[in-house]
């Protein structure tokens, strides 16, 4: 809740009542103004509160009289009722309700407070609030206020003076916190600056605003009181500290740098008052020197003290990094200062703070950069920066050298112990750490018996002081052994990482600009501002050489490896840098050192001495002491690594390397590979140097020395010598050959020839083959080198390579099967960085190169990984080469045309692979020969991803081809590699594969070799077929077209009748394909699918506007152009009057022989029982052979001869006579119950009915081959009743075939030849009238044919079928008799009528028995099919009887006559008889032999005669029947007969009633004498039935006899002579 808020308000109001209650009650007795004033307080307060609104604002107003009750509380000096007014005072503060005047009065309290020394907490703590909450309080009376807080500072109490410090320091804060906030509120307002007095005394400034007045006055004086001054604002101060002083000083000072820099009058404070001061106060320092006595000075010395002097430091510390630049001369005065407290006469603690303070500006490089500019580049100025540097350089010396006999305490420290007590310690005699030949694990420097522990004191690039913060320490304390030592080591390495890195950056940046200017002006010069490199360079040169000094003399003493990097890499930058800007002699010193700490001590080496005399004889000053480089000291106790025979011309024994040489050489080495741009002439120093290992530990190199100690050491005769040590048998040694050699080779390359490397082939070459020379070395670890090292020239060089491409891709392509892994994981790195990225830079004459080298990266087998990525490489650079073609054909060209031009000066021929096509599709022949080549790898991913690749880059790129080359491609590459696969897989092993090593499990359609191959054989047909189809009118246009298209059906035929189901039927799929067949029986848009096959969407090509054959081009050979004319080509529909190259017959007729050789090779059933029956063809490979025929026989209908019919015939057969296998049955075959087609049945079917479709649009010679189809189909319908045999090949039947065992399941047939059948009878309603069809006595074959299925009626397969027979048969004969009546004359038909009378004979008395199970209404459904048959005798046969064989009528009648009597079959129950008797069926027949037994009208002889047969046959029927009749009843006695025999006698006899009315309803001279004769003979017959017993039968007879009473008339008596 805000202090201002009403229930604050309220709160504070009560609160306020409260305690002035209190107040009262307290001082009621012994105060009683006390106790009035608080009472008057509470009236007041509560007049307040009524009368105004905004009550805080009154408070405030009247605040004067509302604080009286309280202070006068305060007055009474009572504990208890000065803390509860203390109290009230500060909760008034801190609502802000206090005015000026009333803080004025409240102050005033709070000092007699303090000087009466009561509540003196309490007093610090109303001041805080006071000065925190608000601003009322300035001028007099705040330094009232800090004065009273200093005093407290300065009292009895520990806890008193500790909080008033506090305080102190907060109260500082807050006046300069004001006073950045006044700055901030006009922060926008320009003010006049008033002139500047020269008046140091001031006691105001005028020209300050109000809270920058107070911190004025303040830090004015706070300098006074430091310098041990009276203050003028601070009145009332009775005692202070310098340190406090100095604290405060440093505080203000380092947390408000920008109030110093933006004020006039505060910066002159701190050139006028703060500089002046320190420098005094630095005085006692400066004078005082360790062990000399006060006789050297006239006056005696006072002491440095240590908590002054280390404040000091700080307070410089801070002014040189904030207000350098205000105080130039100063710090030029502060840093000699400084530089002069590393002296080894000072105490040791004021050099180990002096040395903290040094750390803490060597890791500000740019702070190190303005000394340089400001001091050491001035004319008459002291180098300050050089001073610094080799300050801490003779510092470190200082450490190691044993101090002078002078110091009598250093001597006596026994050699073994440590210097003893604190004189030793603190005069710096630092004691041997222990026996020298004992080995420490301590980091640490060693040097001549000296040990000095190394600490670690700072993370690096941070300069963490320790005793430069030992704020409450009076006393010095004591430095332990190593401290100094360790930070000065920090210090150095933090000065030069921070200047190189400093220099580097702007060099770089440098860098950038220039390019971006060249960029951007190509034509002009880039100059860049002189003064930076001057300062850069004025760094380094004021620097090196303490610098060095100090860092030699730590390398020879380190015993630490970490301390030896990093001062090796100290070494290393500052060569870099010197050679980066082009100083040579800080450069050389620099490599010199580390040269040297690489060679074993004592090592006489004239190239390093002739090089280093300038150098190591000169002895640098510094400080004016002279200090010699120290030479190395032999006894280092280094660990030794290698052993060697000296030089001849030192006889002092061995020669030892030490680790720490090894370290020094991999340092030389380093330089060498990633600096060697800037070596220059150091470059034989370091040649020289790392060839003394090889030369010294190689016996039988042991002379190679003075070979290489002249000056002008030859580059490439050094790099012959490290190539020879490149394949010494000792490890170490070669991979130190190796290591030179790389190193050399890279700085080679890396250093800015003139001319340039690419220009100077010569050059180049010369480096480069020392590299190639290593891939005969057979050491795998030496490969490695030689790989590594072309990796990263690649990285840094590969742009610039050139002429050397060759060798370069020479040594990454030189692997071999042997090498392992990892080698070849390295080299194939190098080429994946080389296609990625480098294949634009480098001449085109080497891409055929990088296509060998990474495919012989495919054809190795120790990495599958490699092999496929590397044939995605290849994939990659054929892309390379079709976007780049335009440019690659010309630089290609420009090449051939020279090299022809050389071989005919020569007079040679032109000798190169592929040689007549032109150079570019020769380069894509080499691309596409090496992607053969790994089509028929052992191994099959390989050979996979191998082809999908090459096919794929055919398809894609080959538009790019001149046409010639395409017949390379097809004979030289295709075929030549489809020759190939095919070897490969027919000789492939049988042999089962297990499991592929490791856990992984091999699918089991690919387990064996052979079935491997067989996915490459697939993958490899398919690709060339989908070449010959997308390219067929490029193809086309080559002589030899046809004999490459009979090459490619021979292939495709014998991939067909290969053994292998898969092949086999991916042998069709590509048959289809290049007939361009994409589905069956449907032409697909041939141009659409050229584009599929490229990509292209059918609308960017427009037909009409690409360059078609019959169109002329503008310029041959333009990439544009070609692409076009290609594609054109390939999309156009050929013009007109030119036939499209698949119109061809010949090239159809080709197709077609293949199809009938792998047809009839296919389906041919085995021969013999003994052959094992090893391979029966699939039905998916049957269906697609038998899909394929219908298009192509679009193409060859034209010659298509009835001998090629017959052809057909016997494959579609074959075809469909071809068992399954039964594991394969349930996925082929419906269950037996279901009427559905196989998808080869429906094939075979299609295949007739295209035949049909196109005999019935054809000319009138294509109808002779009906007979044919007929017979075809006829022969299927056959397989209803009797499957096809496969050879000797045992079938079951689908129904019991098990599924788990290797058996052959028969088809099953039925639907089939019931289809078959629909089709024949449609077939049938279309063509009854062509001749071939009559007189091939097509009907007669259809009738013969049904006879099987209509004889065997019930014994059928399937009941459908002779259902569908009877149906059939009826439809044909609906429409065939029509036919044959019409040429009865012809003859044609004689044979047909007897086959036609056996057929309904065979089916209407079937010797079959209907199953038990059938119900009465199917059986009554038969029978009504059995009444269709007799119905069609009595409408299409028996009224044309004169058209007919008599002896065929004869049969007809027989038959109904058989008919009409009741045949049954004897199984059936009492019950059933009524209805199983045909009834129906007898009763046609007798009506149909009724009706033709008299007609109403003879129209010829010959219906007379078939009603005189039919009568005659009826009569003599009905006779027969009533004697057996009365025969059997008067035999039979009692017993009644048998049911059907009375059921047959009541039919004759209801016959013979019908016949009765017929008769009388004819004419009588229809009705000849004989039949007559033949009725009235009935009637006595009838008369005997008169005594049988049955009931029905004698209804049945009172119906036959009543009708003769119509004949019985009195005898007509004979009329002679005209009388009666």
């Amino acid at each position: 809740m805000s202090t201002s808020s009403p229930e604050a308000v309220k709160k504070l109001l009560e609160n306020m009542q409260t305690d002035l209650r209190s107040l009262s009650m307290e001082c009621k007795k012994k105060f009683p103004p006390v106790k009035e004033a608080a009472e008057s307080g509470i009236v007041k307060i509560k007049t307040i509160a009524a009368r105004n609104t905004d009550i805080l604002a009154a408070l405030k107003e009247n605040s004067s009289e509302v604080v009286q009750p309280f202070l006068m509380g305060c007055g009474t000096k009572e504990p208890k009722i000065t803390q509860l007014c203390l109290a009230a005072i500060q909760r008034l503060m801190s609502h802000e309700v206090v005015s000026e005047a009333a803080a004025g009065n409240i102050i005033n309290m709070l000092w007699q407070l303090m000087e009466n020394g009561l509540e003196e907490l309490k007093l610090l703590q109303t001041v805080l609030v006071l000065l925190t909450t608000n601003t009322v309080v300035h001028d007099e009376v705040l330094s009232k206020a800090i004065v009273l807080c200093f005093r407290l500072h300065f009292t009895k109490d520990n806890i008193t003076n500790n909080t008033a410090a506090a305080t102190v320091r907060q109260v500082v804060t807050v006046v300069f916190e004001r006073m950045v906030a006044e700055d901030e509120r006009f922060k926008g307002i320009v003010e006049q600056p008033p002139p500047v007095q020269g008046n140091t005394n001031r006691r105001s400034v005028s020209t300050l605003r109000p809270s920058a007045k107070d911190a004025y006055m303040l830090f004015q004086d706070l300098c006074q009181l430091v310098n041990a001054d009276a203050p003028y604002w601070l009145v009332g101060m009775t005692e202070m500290t310098r340190t406090f002083g100095l604290e405060l000083l440093e505080s203000v000072l380092n947390d408000f740098s920008g109030v110093f820099l933006q004020h006039q009058e505060f910066s002159f404070l701190l050139k006028e008052r703060v500089c002046p001061l320190v420098i005094k106060l630095f005085s006692p320092n400066i004078k005082f020197r360790q062990g000399t006595g006060s006789a050297a000075a006239p006056a005696p010395v006072e002491k440095p003290y240590f908590p002054i002097c280390m404040r000091l430091l700080r307070v410089v510390s801070v002014l040189i990094k904030h207000f350098y630049s205000l105080l130039v001369t100063e710090c030029e005065i502060f840093l000699s200062l400084l530089v002069k407290f590393l002296d080894g006469e000072k105490p040791q603690w004021l050099r180990a703070v002096a040395v903290e303070s040094v750390h803490r500006l060597c890791v500000q490089p740019h702070l190190l950069c303005s000394f340089c500019q400001s001091y050491d580049m001035k004319q008459h100025s002291t180098k300050v920066f050089r001073d610094i540097v080799n300050a801490l350089g003779s510092f470190i010396q200082s450490l190691f050298i044993v101090p002078n006999a002078g110091n009598a305490a250093a001597v006596s420290a026994p050699a073994g112990g440590s210097g003893s007590g604190a004189q030793g310690a603190a005069q710096g005699g630092p004691g041997t750490g222990g026996v020298s030949g004992t080995l420490t694990t301590q980091a640490a420097f060693e040097y001549r018996g000296t040990w000095i522990p190394l600490m670690n004191v700072s993370v690096q690039g941070s300069a963490k002081a320790t005793y430069l913060e030992m704020l409450d320490k009076v006393e010095p304390p004591s430095i332990p052994e190593g401290y100094a030592m360790s930070v000065a080591f920090s210090a150095l390495l933090d000065l030069v990482r921070g200047i190189t890195s400093m220099i580097e950056r702007e060099l770089a940046a440098e860098e950038a600009a220039a390019a971006e200017f060249r960029e951007t002006h190509p034509d002009q010069e880039w100059r860049p501002q002189p003064g930076a490199h001057l300062v850069w360079e004025e760094m380094v040169i004021a620097s090196w050489c303490g610098l060095l000094a100090a860092l030699s003399l730590l390398l020879d003493a380190s015993t630490d490896e970490t301390a030896t990097e990093n001062i090796l890499k100290a070494e290393l930058t500052m060569a870099s840098l010197c050679g980066r800007l082009g100083l040579v002699t800080p450069r050389d010193a620099f490599i010199t050192a580390i040269c040297k700490a690489s060679l074993p001590p004592h090592y006489a080496l004239t190239v390093l001495s002739t090089n280093t005399a300038n150098l190591s004889g000169k002895a640098y000053s510094i400080q004016g002491q002279s200090v010699q480089i120290i030479s190395p000291s032999s006894e280092s106790h280094q660990q030794v690594v290698a052993v060697g025979q000296p030089l001849t011309s030192q006889p002092q024994g061995t020669v030892v390397l030490t680790a720490k040489n090894i370290q020094c050489m991999r340092t030389l080495l380093n330089l060498a590979h990633c600096h060697g741009a800037v070596l220059g002439t150091s470059w034989q120093l370091v040649l020289a140097t790392l060839q003394v290992p090889q030369s010294r530990f190689k016996e039988d190199h042991k002379q190679l020395l003075t070979n290489h100690t002249t000056l002008g050491a030859d580059l490439s005769e050094e790099q012959s010598n490290q190539g020879l040590v490149c394949q010494h048998p000792n490890s170490r040694m070669r991979e130190w050959g190796a290591e030179a050699l790389t190193a050399l080779i890279k700085a080679g390359l890396s250093y800015k020839h003139d001319p340039p490397l690419a220009q100077n082939q010569r050059l180049q070459l010369l480096l480069l083959n020392p590299l190639k020379e290593l891939s005969n070395v057979l050491h795998a670890d030496i490969r490695q080198k030689q790989l590594e090292c072309v990796l990263q020239i690649l990285q840094s060089q590969g742009d610039g390579l050139g002429p050397g491409w060759p060798l370069v891709l020479g040594v990454i392509g030189a692997i071999r099967n042997d090498q392992g892994e990892s080698l070849i994981r390295t080299a194939f790195q190098c080429l994946q960085l080389v296609v990625t990225d480098f294949l634009p830079t480098m001449p085109c004459t080497c891409l055929q190169i990088v296509v060998e080298v990474a495919g012989s990266f495919g054809l190795q087998n120790q990495e599958l990984n490699i092999s496929l990525t590397s044939i995605g490489l290849l994939w990659n650079i054929s892309d390379y080469f079709f976007q780049r073609g335009e440019a690659i054909i010309q630089e290609l060209e420009r090449e051939e045309a020279a090299l022809q031009k050389q071989a005919q000066e020569r007079g040679e021929t032109l000798n190169r692979p592929f040689h007549p096509a032109p150079p570019f599709d020769c380069l894509w022949l080499c691309l596409y020969a090496k992607l053969g080549e790994l089509c028929v790898d052992p191994r099959p991913a390989v050979r996979k991803s191998a082809g999908q690749t090459l096919f794929s880059t055919i398809a894609a790129h080959g538009t790019l081809l001149q046409q010639p080359t395409w017949h390379i491609v097809v004979w030289k590459v295709l075929f030549h590699l489809l020759d190939c696969v095919r070897t490969s897989s027919t000789t492939a092993d049988k042999e089962k594969i297990e499991s592929g090593g490791g856990n992984i499990l091999i699918h089991h359609s690919r387990d064996t070799a052979e079935k491997q191959w067989a996915e490459t054989w697939v993958l490899t047909l398919a690709g060339v077929a989908r070449i010959f189809n997308t390219r067929r009118y490029l193809l086309q246009q080559l002589g030899d077209f046809f004999e490459a298209w009979e090459v490619l059906l021979n292939h495709i035929q014998s991939a067909a009748l290969s053994k292998n189901n898969e092949v086999s039927l991916a042998a069709l799929k590509s048959f289809q394909e290049i007939l361009q067949i994409v589905t069956p029986a449907k032409d697909s848009d041939k141009a659409g699918d050229a584009f599929a096959a490229m990509g292209v969407p059918p609308v960017l090509i427009d037909p009409l506007s690409a360059a078609g054959p019959g169109r002329p081009l503008v310029r041959s050979d333009s990439l544009v152009e070609r692409l076009t004319r290609y594609n054109g080509a390939e999309l156009q529909a050929p013009p007109p009057g030119e036939e499209s190259a698949l119109e061809d017959a010949a090239l159809w007729w080709s197709a077609w022989n293949t199809w009938y050789r792998t047809g009839t090779e296919s389906t041919r059933p085995p021969s013999g029982l003994t052959e094992k029956l090893s391979f029966i063809p699939s039905q998916p490979f049957l269906t697609a052979l038998i899909q394929i025929f219908p298009a192509l026989y679009q193409h060859i209908k034209a010659n298509f001869s009835m001998e090629d019919l017959k052809k057909l015939g016997v494959i579609l057969h074959g075809a469909v006579s071809v068992p399954i296998s039964s594991d394969a049955s349930p996925f082929i075959l419906p269950s037996y119950t279901e009427a559905t087609l196989t998808s080869l049945q429906e094939a075979v079917l299609t295949a007739l009915d295209v035949l049909q479709k196109a005999i019935c649009v054809g000319p009138e010679n294509l109808q002779v081959m009906y007979p044919a189809i007929f017979e075809q189909l006829l022969l299927f319908v056959e397989f209803s009743c009797k499957p096809p045999q496969y050879g000797r090949v045992e079938t079951k039947h689908v129904a019991n075939a098990k599924y788990n065992q290797a058996e052959w399941v028969a088809l099953n047939y039925v639907p089939f030849a019931e289809r078959s059948l629909e089709v024949v009878v449609d077939l049938y309603q279309k063509t009854a009238c062509h001749k071939a069809v009559i007189s091939e006595k097509v009907l007669q074959g259809i009738i013969k044919t049904l006879r099987t299925p209509l004889g065997l009626k019930y014994a059928c397969p399937s009941e459908s079928t002779w259902k569908l027979a009877v149906a059939s048969l009826l439809k044909v004969l609906s429409i065939g008799l029509p036919v044959a009546r019409q040429h009865a004359s012809s003859g044609k038909f004689d044979t047909m009528w007897p086959e036609l009378a056996n057929a309904f004979e065979d089916f209407l008395f079937t010797k079959s028995t209907p199953p038990d199970n059938l119900s009465i209404q199917e059986f009554q459904k038969n029978e009504a099919v059995d009444v269709e048959v007799v119905q069609l005798i009595s409408t299409e046969i028996l009224p044309f009887a004169n058209f007919i064989p008599k002896d065929f009528v004869g049969q007809i009648m027989t038959m109904l006559n058989k008919g009409s009597i009741h045949s049954q079959a004897p199984s059936f129950t009492e019950a059933e008889i009524d209805v199983r008797m045909r009834e129906e069926f007898s009763k046609v027949c007798f009506e149909t032999l009724l009706q033709f037994s008299f007609s109403n009208k003879v129209s010829t002889p010959q219906e007379g005669y078939i009603s005189r047969m039919a009568l005659s046959v009826l009569l003599k029927r009905s006779q027969d029947v009533l004697r057996r009749y009365v025969e059997d009843e008067r035999l039979s006695g009692r017993c009644p007969l048998p049911r059907q025999q009375v059921t047959e006698i009541i039919f004759v006899l209801k016959a013979i009633s019908t016949l009765m009315d017929s008769l009388k309803k004819t004419q009588p001279e229809n009705v000849d004498g004989n039949t007559w004769a033949q009725v009235i003979a009935l009637y006595p017959t009838l008369v005997e039935c008169v005594t049988c017993s049955s009931s029905e039968v004698s209804s049945a007879l009172r119906e036959a006899l009543g009708p003769f009473k119509d004949f019985m008339q009195p005898p007509v008596s004979k009329v002679q002579n005209g009388e009666s």
